[in-house]
């Protein structure tokens, strides 16, 4: 008799009910002052887009949150830094609790708080919010990835600018979701490199939508939206190479202007346009800097990731640096200030440059 044939061993699919929405946010509310700081970083990166403002957006910050303890730390410095600075940068601090991973790895504080493979997504869920209401405490506007459109729903209230990563930037199903948040979302170029799907996804996500999807209780529903009509272009570089350089920008803006769409857009000093290496993210700023004060219009904001430590660490290979990446490499704090110093020199010598006064 032939052997009964065997099945290999997986894991058994399972589900839990995880805390709608709805509860999360009565539970952790914004104060009044707080949703002030959301709205008002969401109207100044609007009025940068729009042309009204001549300042840059910066979104500066770790490339993930992995110790809220250290992300508030950070959070403090930055928060003083924006203050001094605020006449020539708008700054919003990058707070990405999501980690899109292109195999297998740690996939963000919201998904595994421990960093130890317990998933624990209902600890890590107002674990998220709570820290973003600690820094919009400091008046520090806040910027996230939102890779899980689930995720939106906890956390978007909260948020005055958000990303769509190169990974997803395709995604009909992010470009849906980006139609109906209510702040500004930047599309970011592929991992190839491709930019003309950032600017059809930035098009896409200007128009209404209508698609299934997840009210406030939790529940599947039709969702309706109105469009969002602040999408923007964010050039990361790619496989090819950097594409922050005057050919790359061009290119990206003539894009933007054949598709109908407003000639401005953001670089990423990281990803690919400083090959995985935070030591040339001053090196990216230094060279776009000299092109801003220079007068040129194109580029409204810029990316970085930075952290209290320079470099980054392997979570689960022994104790942790404090204040140091467990994902992709950062730049420094010291750095951090060199560099957004530069930055604001940059758009006070283009004022100086074009006659532009400060915005009021």
């Amino acid at each position: 008799m032939d052997p009964e044939p065997t099945t290999p061993h997986r894991p058994e699919a399972a589900s839990r009910p995880l805390e709608p929405p709805r509860e999360v946010v009565r539970r952790l509310p914004l104060t009044a002052g707080q949703a002030e700081v959301v709205t008002r970083g969401r109207e100044a990166v609007r009025s940068v887009l729009d042309g009204d403002d001549d300042r840059l957006v910066i979104v500066v910050g770790p490339c993930s949150i992995h110790d809220p303890v250290a992300g508030r730390g950070y959070a403090e410095r930055l928060a003083g830094l924006s203050d001094r600075l605020g006449d020539e940068l708008i700054i919003i601090m990058r707070a990405y609790f999501e980690k899109p991973r292109t195999t297998v790895g740690w996939k963000g504080l919201l998904t595994d708080p421990g960093l130890d493979g317990t998933f624990r997504i209902h600890e890590g869920v107002p674990m998220a919010r709570s820290f973003l209401r600690d820094v919009l405490t400091l008046g520090l506007p806040v910027g996230c990835e939102f890779l899980d459109p689930i995720v939106a729903g906890y956390l978007a209230d909260a948020v005055s600018w958000s990303a769509i990563g190169a990974r997803t930037t395709g995604s009909p199903i992010h470009r849906q979701m980006a139609s109906g948040l209510a702040m500004p979302v930047g599309f970011k170029n592929s991992v190839s490199g491709d930019v003309q799907v950032a600017v059809d996804a930035v098009d896409t996500a200007r128009r209404p939508q209508v698609f299934p999807g997840t009210d406030d209780h939790g529940r599947t529903a039709v969702v309706t939206t109105g469009g969002n009509p602040h999408g923007h272009l964010v050039l990361r570089g790619g496989s090819a190479g950097p594409n922050y350089d005057r050919p790359g920008v061009a290119d990206g803006v003539a894009r933007l202007e054949r598709a109908g769409l407003p000639p401005r857009l953001f670089i990423d000093a990281s990803h690919g346009n400083s090959g995985k290496d935070h030591r040339r993210q001053p090196v990216v700023v230094a060279e776009v800097g000299e092109r801003i004060a220079a007068g040129e219009r194109g580029i409204v904001g810029l990316m970085l990731e930075s952290f209290l430590v320079a470099g980054r660490q392997e979570a689960g290979a022994g104790p942790l640096v404090f204040g140091q990446s467990v994902t992709d490499s950062c730049i420094g704090w010291e750095t951090t200030v060199a560099v957004l110093e530069t930055l604001a020199s940059s758009v006070g010598r283009r004022r100086e440059a074009l006659g532009a006064g400060v915005p009021g």
